[in-house]
């Protein structure tokens, strides 16, 4: 079969006639089992067992099982089981089993046979074996380190028709098989980066987890974290184990500090029932005033004007928002002895955090144009907003947020649990029912959460009440449409109440040196002065009033009574036109705006009627009135003073018809003096 085929490849050489570019015909030498080729002038040396083919005019020679294929001018041999083509006018030398190819000048020398791949290690990303040949370009020497595998010797699959896929197409698959590859490789690196990266942050977890279980050791002695967030162990860090668990975010992801310290959520100071299921809670944030504390009259003015059903209805939650302990117990000793039946009864409550609720404040960043202290300022108001928030959202139906140095309207809690109730939707996140800051807001509790989470995201960033109007424009606002469109849909979640039904009063902030002279023109001035029905009398006084502020408006429900600094013997009395008797007496001195303007050491008196029967029958009753009661020099009789400002009781019956009653002033006072409410209840 050989020698056939090698019989006719020699005459049809002889009949195309002589070698091109020489003149004379090539030689074609094999003594192997195969094809051996020559349309060239040069040699085709043929001892193995592969295919020699030569179309050029240099020596193509294969001793070995491959091909061995020359069309240039050069040395073609290939003496392994491999290829070896040969395309250009230099050498190319195969001596392994895998491709040698060179288009160039040079020399291209291949000995190197396949490497079998090694067994992948385990979590080890191993790349695919390499299947591209370099080529030589001109002037230039390559020696492969790699190779493919060729197919079995003698092989009649080798052999290939004249019209092959061009060299240059070769050239791209090799270079985008190489491309591949490293591609593949690079995303395996990726993968195994972010597989390193998520074992770190779950190391890191449990690091900090550590940490906070062996400070809780040290405290263990004392009472368990406060509120459902510690409490839940589903919220505390996993363990490294769990690769594959999602972490949610938690109070802890914006303060890490807590983790520190187990009883950085638990209330430092606790007073009160615990009173929860109510409709309405309201929360009032307190904070050390350098100049005076407007705190107790706003308790007084949001207690007095709720009626016995509401302060079974109802919570008032005060947090002094202070660390330093002296101070926090000096405000709630102080609550507790003017409020102890409210306290007792669970409508109030007192709280005051942590110390380690707090973060480090100087490492705060200036924005907006703020100085440092106003940034800290902001941003602890911010935290102590989330604290009451925090703590109350559990007691009751919807949350009400008010400030320290306000006053109420009469019957302001029905109107804002009506107004509430009024509501054709339940979508709207806050009823406004003052235009100021963050006074008279209403929540419903199941948004708390929401609110919380988002002020605690942002809270070094902006003030309370930029962070709201924020979070209304998340949830509604469209960024393609004006800001009208925005204005509109905000409105549906943001309902404003008039009249206001809260005033700020206050005129310095808890903000150091600051004056703030803030006003709502929708609240009005009543609510300045307690108005009652009081029996007609004539009413006088030693004190000199100031401007239109007298007495006798004060009285009849017009205004309060203003005078300037009264002085020992100075008094105020009230002459009843006809005798009658009185049940109980309550005098308030002093406002919101000037709670300074109060009286100090000053006595109630009463002038029982001089009526010869009334005296017998209270002789026939047993009762010696002036033994019980001081008696003064013109008959008056003391039946209580003023403390803090005010002055109650209930008037002994035995006094019978009382002709005057009088307010008598001991020492000399350094301020002036204002009477807002005054209370005489006739007896039945």
């Amino acid at each position: 079969m050989n020698e056939y085929e090698n019989e006719a490849f020699k005459e049809r050489k002889a009949s195309k006639g002589m070698r091109a570019g020489r003149g004379r015909p090539g030689r074609c030498k094999n003594t192997g089992g195969s094809l051996c080729k020559n349309t060239g002038g040069g040699l085709c040396k043929n001892t193995g067992g592969g295919r020699c083919k030569n179309t050029g005019g240099g020596l193509c020679k294969n001793t070995g099982g491959g091909l061995c294929k020359n069309t240039g001018g050069g040395l073609c041999k290939n003496t392994g089981g491999g290829r070896c083509k040969n395309t250009g006018g230099g050498r190319c030398k195969n001596t392994g089993g895998g491709l040698c190819k060179n288009t160039g000048g040079s020399l291209c020398k291949n000995t190197d046979s396949p490497s079998p791949v090694p067994p992948a290690a385990p979590g080890q990303v191993v790349a695919p074996p390499r299947t591209w040949a370099p080529r030589v370009l001109e002037g230039q020497r390559c020696k492969v380190t790699a190779a493919v595998p060729s197919a079995p010797r003698g092989s009649r699959h080798l052999r290939r028709s004249r019209h092959r896929v061009p060299e240059a197409g070769d050239v791209v698959d090799v270079y985008q098989r190489e491309f591949l590859a490293l591609r593949d490789r690079l995303h395996a690196a990726e993968q195994e980066s972010l597989k390193r990266s998520k074992e770190l942050n779950l190391v890191l977890d449990e690091i900090k987890r550590a940490v906070s279980e062996r400070q809780a050791l040290r405290d263990r002695d004392g009472n368990r974290t406060w509120g459902r967030l510690t409490e839940d162990p589903r919220l505390k860090p996993w363990n490294v184990s769990h690769k594959h668990v999602l972490h949610l975010p938690t109070v802890f992801h914006h303060l890490p500090h807590l983790l520190a310290q187990e009883s950085s959520l638990q209330p430092a100071v606790r007073v009160g029932q615990g009173r929860t299921g109510v409709s309405v809670v309201m929360g009032i944030p307190s904070v050390r005033r350098e100049v005076h504390s407007y705190l107790t009259d706003t308790l007084h003015s949001l207690i007095s004007e709720l009626s016995p059903q509401e302060k079974e209805d109802s919570v008032i939650v005060v947090l002094i928002a202070e660390t330093d302990p002296q101070y926090t117990s000096l405000v709630t000793d102080n609550i507790k002895a003017l409020f102890p039946t409210e306290i007792h009864s669970g409508l109030l409550e007192v709280i005051a955090p942590s110390p380690h609720f707090y973060p480090d404040f100087s490492r705060l960043r200036e924005s907006f144009g703020d100085p440092k202290e106003r940034v800290r300022w902001r941003t602890k108001q911010n935290l102590d907003y989330c604290f009451l928030m925090m703590y109350a959202q559990s007691k009751g139906i919807y949350y009400v947020q008010l400030e320290d140095d306000i006053v109420a309207k009469p019957n302001y809690l029905s109107t804002m649990k009506n107004f509430a109730l009024q509501q054709p939707s339940e979508d709207w996140m806050i009823l406004e029912f003052s235009q100021l800051g963050f006074i008279g807001k209403m929540f419903k509790s199941l948004d708390l959460s929401l609110i919380v989470e988002f002020i605690l995201m942002f809270y070094r960033d902006k003030p309370i009440d930029w962070l709201l109007d924020h979070i209304l424009w998340v949830k509604v606002c469209n960024p393609e449409k004006d800001a009208k469109h925005c204005d509109r849909q905000k409105a549906n979640l943001r309902i404003r109440f008039k009249p206001s039904l809260f005033q700020h009063v206050g005129t310095h902030s808890s903000l150091a040196g600051k004056i703030q002279k803030l006003k709502d023109k929708d609240f009005g001035k009543q609510a300045l002065r307690k108005e009652h029905m009081n029996p007609p009398a004539e009413v006088s006084t030693s004190l000199k009033t100031y401007q239109h502020f007298t007495l006798e408006k004060a009285y009849l429900r017009e205004d309060f009574f203003w005078a300037f600094t009264p002085a020992a013997g100075d008094f105020i009395r009230f002459r009843f036109f006809q005798p009658l008797r009185l049940e109980r007496f309550f005098f308030r001195s002093g406002n919101i705006e000037h709670p300074e303007d109060k009286l100090f050491n000053t006595s109630v008196e009463v002038l029982p009627f001089d009526n010869p029967q009334s005296d017998k029958e209270a002789l026939q009753e047993g009762r010696s009135t002036t033994l019980r009661y001081p008696r003064s020099p013109d008959g008056y009789l003391q039946i209580g003073s003023f403390y803090k400002g005010v002055a109650e009781g209930e008037v002994d019956p035995a006094f019978g018809p009382l002709e005057a009653l009088r307010l008598s002033i001991q020492t000399d006072s350094p301020v002036w003096v204002i009477l807002s409410e005054i209370f005489l209840k006739k007896a039945d």
